[in-house]
């Protein structure tokens, strides 16, 4: 088939390099030049494991190609996808305008029937705008379908190659047979494709991502009474986890949940609920847990060395709000580092992958370091936000010999407190009980 994704950020870059792996003629269309000049050079602006080599071999054989033109791409395809941004408003809500600014060049390039798939996550609602503003610059006929993503960061290739569901909002019997021969490549051991209308597929998306905040709010909270009760949470983790009605999928506690997705989605249906008069109540305390876990780390770290930090250095592994990215949006990082440095104290980064990120945000204000024992060098205590692979076996010895005392913060829960406490380590995580040393 012939495709166009419109927007080459996250989604689009991803959605374009997998369809053309399948066999699809696709073209990327985006209005940044530079970036597009980048891809055509194969270069890729976000870290995605997987997916360089997945956009180099089809440009190689032609089926991905790049492009400014928009209004070329439109005709060139019978299905288009939008999949630019939809960053959140002041007051929460989605913002719409690059969807219907980029509806409104559809329907004024179109020369011909079209399928327009919005797959940028959007409110319920807005397959009608896009449709509007896409008649209001076309005669054609246009048929207009809701088509979200649920890709992982880290993990997104692998998800949209193999993923374990797909979900259609279509407007026709002919949208949805075209839609679904598109998939059915991506769907041959027998995972569904569910077709569904365009209310109910808008909402799935925001529906799932609500969800699974609430798993992760949910036992944030219950750590909090664990640490309040002398319980271990991973003993209540494991208990409610191997109930099949409830699983053990996204029960891990921590200190929140960041990225592009889960704060912004959780925000928007927050706000689409109040304008509908649901009640919002769940998800308003979701986020109201989630912020207060962000500061999890900052406020162990102000019992145990006070409000004033002059002085003071504290080593930190991990920027990205998770493993196997780039991405620090909404990360906790965010909210701890800035805190620290407030309070006088200086800070040493690790992280594999974020370091280009974390100097955009930081600039010279932390030092960065290629070696994650490096950071480790006269710190007064070491702060993990990020569970990245190489930080859950390192060298303890090392790690003690390079921290002025051996305090360790956990805001992943990565080391079993009693193994710390054998090793001599001072140490805090999430909902289980803090060690000080061995003779403790």
């Amino acid at each position: 088939m012939k495709v166009t994704v419109i927007g080459t950020g996250y989604v689009g870059l991803v959605a374009g390099a997998c369809l053309a792996e399948t066999g699809n003629d696709v073209i990327c269309a985006d209005i940044d030049g530079e970036k597009i000049a980048r891809l055509n050079r194969g270069e890729i602006p976000i870290y995605e494991p997987g997916l360089e080599p997945l956009v180099e071999n089809n440009l190689a054989s032609a089926r991905l190609s790049f492009t400014t033109d928009v209004a070329e791409s439109v005709r060139a395809s019978d299905i288009i996808f939008i999949a630019v941004g939809t960053p959140p408003d002041e007051d929460g809500s989605a913002d719409l305008q690059h969807v219907l600014a980029v509806a409104k060049s559809i329907g004024q390039a179109m020369e011909s029937e079209k399928i327009v798939c919005t797959k940028s996550t959007v409110p319920v609602g807005t397959a009608g705008k896009v449709r509007q503003a896409i008649e209001e610059e076309t005669d054609h006929t246009v048929h207009v379908c809701s088509n979200p993503e649920f890709l992982k960061e880290g993990a997104a290739v692998a998800d949209f190659m193999k993923p374990n569901r797909v979900i259609l909002g279509v407007d026709s019997e002919y949208a949805g047979k075209m839609l679904t021969d598109l998939y059915s490549p991506f769907v041959r051991t027998g995972n569904a494709i569910h077709t569904m209308d365009l209310a109910a597929a808008e909402i799935t998306k925001y529906a799932a991502n609500a969800m699974l905040a609430t798993r992760i709010s949910f036992m944030n909270a219950m750590a909090q009474l664990c640490e309040a009760t002398g319980a271990d949470v991973d003993m209540v983790r494991r208990g409610i986890g191997s109930d099949a009605r409830i699983g053990s999928a996204f029960l891990f506690p921590g200190v929140g949940y960041g990225g592009s997705c889960f704060p912004k989605d959780v925000k928007a249906l927050v706000r689409t609920m109040k304008e509908r008069g649901a009640d919002a109540s769940i998800l308003e305390a979701v986020e109201a847990v989630n912020e207060r876990q962000k500061r999890f780390l900052l406020d162990r770290v102000i019992a145990r060395f006070g409000e004033d930090l002059s002085g003071r250095r504290f080593a930190v592994w991990g920027l990205a709000f998770k493993p196997n990215t780039d991405d620090m949006r909404e990360a906790p990082s965010l909210v701890t580092i800035p805190s620290l440095l407030k309070r006088g104290a200086t800070v040493a980064a690790h992280d594999p992958v974020a370091i280009e990120e974390a100097k955009r945000r930081f600039g010279d204000q932390i030092t960065y370091h290629q070696n994650n024992y490096d950071a480790l060098e006269g710190a007064d205590a070491l702060l993990i936000h990020t569970e990245w692979l190489p930080y859950r076996r390192p060298d303890f010895p090392r790690i003690r010999e390079a921290l002025r005392d051996p305090v360790v913060f956990d805001g992943r829960n990565l080391y079993r407190p009693e193994r710390m406490q054998e090793l001599g380590f001072e140490y805090y995580s999430v909902g289980r009980r803090s060690v000080h040393s061995k003779a403790d």
